[in-house]
């Protein structure tokens, strides 16, 4: 009998080391959760002062605390670290808020994040600014971005917005989202099987869901936008379409400034619910095509086009147009005009590239040291990109899996919500019968007996 219970019980101890291994390769989650924090939490507890004074993230004592350590506690005066005010928890990682005494700041908890990582045994290791003084260390247990899971619930201060769309995923576990009144206009680059279609797949299934007017430019015949015609107020397939709807979008804008005028606002979040205009997202999908020319006679028409997208991205943001520009390669050499409009596209995205003066030319005036990250990205792993803004930050991101169909889907389903504008009547994509993905092609019919 006892040699049965032994068989039992080693058993089920392989039978449990299995599953635990399990869980780290498949549900890293689920190892997480059950392994990974509590080993975290203990390991950061015990050498939470010694890995401080090791990395360099203590100081020393006021005169009084050193006086009162020396003659009333009768103990050694030592250098004091970061107080820890909280640890909190999640299915991704870990996070500590720091109160830094006297003589740190976050810059120098930064420049240590990468040896607290290794300290501490974690996947990797961010700070966060919360309020003067106080720091988030953000600690992820796993490479979030290996198989990307976005939160089921984002903090009401992110979602909080009319325009606010969930996009892809930080490294750090937190949702990167777009923000159209906080960075209106963005670039995204990438190459080939880079991941930058994926990006926009979830861009547009986001943005569709939401009350806003969606405009497409796709010069390559409309290949990439023409699924989501049900969805789409405009769309341009060739240069000569993008010019005459781009000086629609202008003459939308004139009139939007009129409004704002006549009503004494200077923004159109000022305006009355009655007559305030349905925000318009303007995607343009391959940016280089509507800057290059085949012949000279061309070129006029080039020039026409880059001036109103200057325009539109120095001025529509204040009555609620905003652009989102994509293309395999931005840079000086696209022609005059490319460097006065990335100028004023605020947001960038830097996929896989194919040359470094792309990513350079994308994130270089903003953020010179995410250059390095962008040029780094592996092939193997599609829809990793490097996020910046104007503010110096950056961040890597990874955006979900979608197929076209999917988002194609989508966009049929809330078709309902397209606005009907006058101004951009005469570029309304046709609609074809074909029905939308998933529904049967034909119409069933009951069996009669």
């Amino acid at each position: 009998m006892s040699d049965l219970s032994t068989v039992i019980e080693v058993a089920g101890a392989l039978s449990a080391a299995g599953g635990l291994g399990y869980a780290k390769a498949r549900s890293p989650r689920v190892f997480w959760s059950l392994v990974g924090a509590p080993v975290a939490r203990v390991r950061f507890s015990v050498t939470y002062r010694a890995t401080m004074d090791v990395c360099g993230l203590t100081v020393q004592p006021s005169r009084l605390r050193a006086f009162m350590v020396r003659n009333v506690a009768r103990q050694e005066v030592q250098p004091v670290p970061p107080q820890v005010r909280r640890v909190r928890y999640s299915t991704t990682g870990m996070k500590a808020t720091l109160r830094l005494p006297a003589g740190l700041e976050p810059a120098d908890v930064a420049a240590a994040s990468e040896r607290l990582r290794h300290a501490w045994g974690v996947h990797s290791v961010h700070v966060v600014e919360v309020k003067p003084g106080f720091v988030d260390l953000r600690m992820t247990g796993y490479d979030v971005l290996r198989r990307v899971k976005m939160p089921r619930c984002l903090p009401r201060n992110i979602i909080a917005g009319p325009l606010v769309v969930p996009v892809a995923l930080r490294e750090d576990g937190t949702a990167f989202v777009r923000d159209y009144q906080k960075v209106p206009h963005a670039l995204t680059v990438g190459a080939n099987q880079s991941g930058k279609s994926m990006y926009q797949r979830n861009l547009i299934s986001g943005l569709a869901k939401l009350p806003v007017g969606l405009v497409g430019i796709d010069c390559k015949r409309g290949v990439e936008q023409h699924g989501y015609a049900p969805r789409l107020s405009a769309l341009a397939i060739t240069p000569d379409e993008a010019d005459g709807l781009l000086e629609a979008l202008v003459g939308e804008m004139e009139e939007r400034f009129d409004l704002l005028s006549s009503h004494g606002v200077s923004d159109l979040w000022a305006l009355p619910a009655k007559v305030r205009p349905v925000p318009l997202v303007v995607l343009v999908d391959e940016v280089a095509e509507l800057f290059l020319v085949a012949v000279k006679k061309d070129e006029e028409r080039r020039d026409r086009m880059v001036m109103r997208m200057i325009r539109l991205a120095q001025m529509a943001r204040a009555v609620g147009i905003f652009l989102e520009v994509c293309g395999q390669r931005f840079g000086s050499d696209l022609g005059k005009g490319a460097t006065a409009l990335r100028a004023q596209l605020t947001g960038r995205v830097v996929h896989r590239v194919n040359d470094k003066q792309t990513a350079e030319m994308a994130l270089g005036d903003i953020a010179p040291e995410a250059v390095f990250a962008a040029t780094t990205i592996p092939p193997d792993r599609p829809g990793v990109a490097v996020a910046g803004d104007s503010s110096g930050g950056w961040s890597r991101i990874r955006t979900p899996a979608m197929t076209p169909a999917q988002a194609v889907a989508v966009c049929h389903e809330y078709a309902h919500l397209t606005p009907h504008l006058a101004a951009l009547a005469p570029f309304r994509p046709a609609l074809s019968a074909t029905p939308a993905p998933g529904s049967p092609l034909l119409k069933p019919s009951p069996a009669t007996g």
